[in-house]
């Protein structure tokens, strides 16, 4: 469900997750990703999810994935039947950085071909449907993660110039990809509001953050054009927060950061910001528990309370949750 927007009270978002159209639509998960019967399946089956939550049923479209820069690259894709597809690192030590070459085509890539396919039948049958196959880019340190596997973390301390060329190399290499996938359904980058997520951007303390992570994260914003820049990071902490002022971001969605609580980002975010009712809150807590958390967050003012439904049995929960969340908003 898009974000409500209200004058004076507080917004709010919610998500119906790939595992609940999964659930309802009595599909695997991993076929939402590959095939278009079990997709249409799903989409059908949450309309009255949807009509007994009093929310606009969401347009059919190619499961989320986070990783399509990654898999234009090269990294092998990993289904799962009950989960969000993952990445195979793609190189395993330093000296295999000193040979990565970017594609020819981006959107050659099997998986790429595999996704514009069933993105282009969807299309065919929902004209609605979105020109979409996966986040335009992860962040460059999620990429050089992903890229290189965990032990990038101690790269910048014991090969910097290295740790320098591979972030260069998925900086470069994601904004190519979001340009050329962006070219071909006829969406060209242009300037206006855009962002991107870097969830491993907060491992690295403020003195490496400044120099490994704010120069990249502004070359992100740059090549993208971000006119109102969006920021989503999970593992930033207080002293990471006066960057966000130099980077000149504009909304912070910290979604599950664990070190981030709605009362420090009040106090010491530097601009608008987001909170989340995680999944796990939905799933183990009370109707009236998940009540006051939702009350307590919206006195911190954000500028966005965000909430997913993953399970169909989690409905009467999520729908007294709306309850609230539309009684603030008016």
């Amino acid at each position: 469900m898009p974000m409500q927007q209200c004058r004076d009270g507080q917004r709010f978002g919610l998500d119906l997750a790939d595992s609940l159209l999964a659930e309802v639509g009595d599909v695997p998960q991993s076929r939402l990703h590959t095939d278009v019967e079990s997709i249409c399946k799903a989409y059908e089956a949450i309309r009255p999810v949807a009509r007994r939550l009093g929310v606009a049923p969401p347009v059919p479209r190619i499961a989320g994935f986070c990783y399509t820069h990654l898999a234009a690259l090269g990294c092998e894709v990993v289904y799962s039947e009950y989960a969000e597809p993952t990445v195979r690192p793609l190189i395993h030590r330093p000296e295999d950085i000193d040979e990565l070459q970017e594609p020819e085509d981006y959107l050659a890539a099997e998986v790429i071909q595999q996704r514009i396919g069933v993105c282009e039948q969807l299309r065919e049958r929902y004209p609605e449907s979105p020109g979409f196959i996966g986040h335009l880019l992860e962040g460059p340190i999620t990429t050089a993660v992903m890229v290189m596997g965990p032990s990038f973390f101690t790269l910048p301390y014991d090969d910097p110039k290295r740790a320098h060329a591979l972030l260069e190399f998925c900086t470069q290499s994601g904004l190519n990809y979001a340009g050329a996938i962006c070219e071909y359904f006829g969406t060209p980058i242009k300037r206006g509001p855009n962002g991107f997520p870097d969830d491993f951007g907060g491992m690295f303390p403020p003195t490496v953050f400044q120099e490994f992570v704010v120069p990249y994260w502004e070359r992100i914003f740059r090549g993208l054009q971000a006119t109102t820049r969006s920021l989503h990071s999970e593992l930033l902490r207080v002293e990471h927060l006066p960057f966000l002022t130099r980077l000149k971001v504009d909304y912070f969605d910290p979604c599950a950061d664990q070190y981030l609580t709605p009362e420090l980002l009040s106090e010491y975010c530097p601009c608008q910001f987001t909170c989340t009712i995680l999944p796990k809150h939905v799933h183990n807590l009370s109707k009236r528990q998940l009540e006051e958390m939702y009350r307590k967050m919206a006195g911190h003012r954000p500028y966005c309370i965000n909430m997913s439904m993953e399970r169909l049995e989690e409905e009467p929960k999520v729908k007294h949750l709306l309850e609230v969340a539309r009684g603030l908003a008016d």
